[in-house]
Order: C-alpha cells, then structure tokens, then sequence
C-alpha cells in the first residue's frame, strides 16, 4: 500500500509556481460565499469584477491608475521583506511623503516643470526614509520588533496630518480640510489625454525595473537575500547585517513616500485625509502574492487593481457591497500566506 507523507524540505519549481494559482483559486471559492450571503450569483459578480472592466476604455485606463500606488507600495515593501525586515508602516511612509509634497510644491511655481517634479520626488523619497529611519534603529540596535513600531507609527503621521488639514491648513472659506495646492510646474503630465493617468505610473515601472536589477544584478542585491535567508549565515559571509537590514528599510521608506507625492502631484495636487484608502497595507499583498520579485509585483498589482475598479463597478450593477473588494483582497493575503508555508514543505510518496 502506497501513501504520501509532508516532509520540510524546499519544495519543487511545480509547486512553487502553482501556489500563487491555488491561493487565487482558494481566495474566489472563499469570496463565493460572501456573495451567496450577500445575495448575488457568484459568476455575474466575477464577470463584473474580471472581465467587464476591460471593455470600456475608461476602466483599463482606471485599472493602471489604481496600479501605480499598488506597484509603488509592493516595490517598497519587497525591498524590506527580502532583507528580512518586516516593514508593515508603507501606509504611513507613504503619508510622509505625501506631506513632503504638500509642503514643498507650493513653492515651486518658478521652477520649469522637470526640476519642480525632480525636486518633489526627492523630498517625497528622504521624508519617506525619514520615517522608517526610527523603527529601523530600534531594530538593528536594540532589537525591537519591527512590525509594531512601523504599525504604530502609521497611526502617528495619520493623526498629525489630520491635525494639520483640521487646524491651520483647512480652507477659510470651503472649510475643506486641504493642504494649499502644489504649484502647476510641480504637477505630473498626464501619460494618456483627458484621462487620469499620470506620470507616476512611469515611474512605478522604473520602480520594477530598480527592484529587478538590484536583486538579481547587483551585490547589494545578494546580500539583502543573503541576510533575508539568514542573519547568522550572512555575518559568516563577512556581510554587515545592520547596515544591510538598515540600508533596506530607509529604501523601502524613501519609495513607499514616492508613492505619496504620486497621488498628490498626479490626480489630487493637494493633500487631504484620505488620500490613500490603505495602498500601504495592499503594498503587503502585492509583495507577497508577487513573491518579492519584479514581474510577480507587476501582476500582482494589476490583478489588485483590477479587483478595485471592478468591485466598484460590480456594486453599482448589481447591488453588492461596494467593500466586497476588500474582502477579497484580504483573503487573497491569508491564502497567499498559508500557500507560501508550502513553499518549505514537499510531499513525498511513500511505502506502506
């Protein structure tokens, strides 16, 4: 009699690729209950939310706006995670870069529009490394969990911005909570004509290509994964752990608050509250469910994204809850995370 058996080893190239398909699979049967519940046939609200986006123009256009944050956020959380540090605050590095912008692009209107936006990105990316700094110290010197102190700090910068849009930056007049608008020169030009794409998602492609090249062209690239793998293998190695682990978090900051100025020079030109409805916290996804690697964010993103435009849509046709889309997303990160633990494991068969 035959029988298999689970055994710790790294599992095969097979199993490794089809465990992104398995948690996707898994994710929609789980979500197929949600929508019984809720009182809609499964297969409409999937063709709403996985194909009829791509028949209009104004959704696939949609689709790559709601991309580039998600790109942004899962590069920067893939810089931290292959270094083995944990960032979980991409949500409030993203929102130091936001503030960057809408503290320096008012005073830009005098500068051609490439140094406006160069100068704007740069601010976006120290202020987002600015932020991670703090937690990453606590980790290398004194060993302090980074996943709480970057957690914590999101909710810092999110109730100091919203003191600042409630008290001295809100409109006399509206009363709208808003930051003053960037000057025009800072703005990013639109990619498409009369259409909400914007500069940033070239830039979020550079992003993908930076990650592609860093990891797998470079040494710094091989002692991120080196250290990711393990810290004690990697001082053996003679490679610098804290300086490395330190390196990678100010990294993932400084693209996290990139992503920031994105949505203010891009589509808002202003800061506001909401400005970000969690793209932080979806960076989490679209790293993980990309497996840390360029092609996987890519996709990722875009399979996020296109679940956001079509949720919306879905909604407004069929009645559901426009946060199904939610849903989805975060039970897409728990069968990404309980498929990814097979990664350690292969089945072996085995002899009665």
């Amino acid at each position: 009699m035959f029988g298999f058996k689970l055994e710790r080893a790294p599992a095969p190239l097979l199993q490794r690729f089809a465990i992104p398909i398995v948690a996707v699979a898994i994710t929609f049967i789980l979500a197929s209950i949600f929508i019984l519940v809720a009182g809609a046939n499964p297969l409409e609200v999937f063709y709403e939310i996985l194909i009829k986006p791509f028949s209009k123009r104004t959704s696939r256009i949609e689709i790559l706006v709601q991309a580039t944050p998600l790109i942004l956020t899962g590069v920067a959380v893939a810089f931290a995670f292959a270094a083995g540090y944990y960032n979980i605050g991409a949500e409030g590095q993203l929102y130091a870069g936001a503030l960057a912008a809408a503290l320096v692009g008012p005073k830009l209107a005098a500068l051609p529009s490439v140094l406006a936006i160069i100068i704007m990105l740069l601010a976006g990316f120290v202020a987002g490394a600015l932020w991670a700094l703090l937690p990453a110290l606590l980790k290398v010197k004194l060993k302090v969990d980074e996943v709480v102190t970057t957690l914590l700090l999101n909710s810092v910068i999110l109730f100091f911005i919203s003191a600042l849009l409630n008290g001295v930056w809100r409109d006399p007049i509206s009363g709208w909570p808003k930051s003053p608008a960037i000057a025009r020169s800072a703005e990013f030009p639109q990619i498409i004509a009369r259409s909400r794409l914007h500069f940033g998602f070239i830039i979020a492609l550079l992003s993908l290509l930076v990650l592609w090249w860093v990891l797998k062209r470079t040494r710094f690239g091989l002692e991120l994964k080196a250290v990711g793998l393990g810290q004690d293998a990697a001082r053996f190695m003679n490679i610098k752990v804290a300086k490395t682990m330190l390196t990678a978090a100010l990294i993932s900051g400084g693209i996290a608050g990139i992503a920031g100025v994105s949505e203010v020079a891009g589509l808002h030109h202003y800061l506001i509250d909401g400005i970000s409805p969690g793209y932080g916290y979806t960076g989490i996804i679209v790293a993980t469910f990309g497996s840390l690697n360029a092609i996987g964010i890519a996709f990722a993103a875009l399979f996020l994204a296109l679940i956001d435009t079509g949720s919306l849509s879905a909604s407004r046709s069929l009645g559901i809850p426009a946060y199904l889309g939610d849903v989805i997303q975060a039970t897409l990160l728990l069968a990404t995370l309980v498929a990814l633990l097979l990664n350690n494991y292969r089945i072996r068969r085995k002899n009665a």
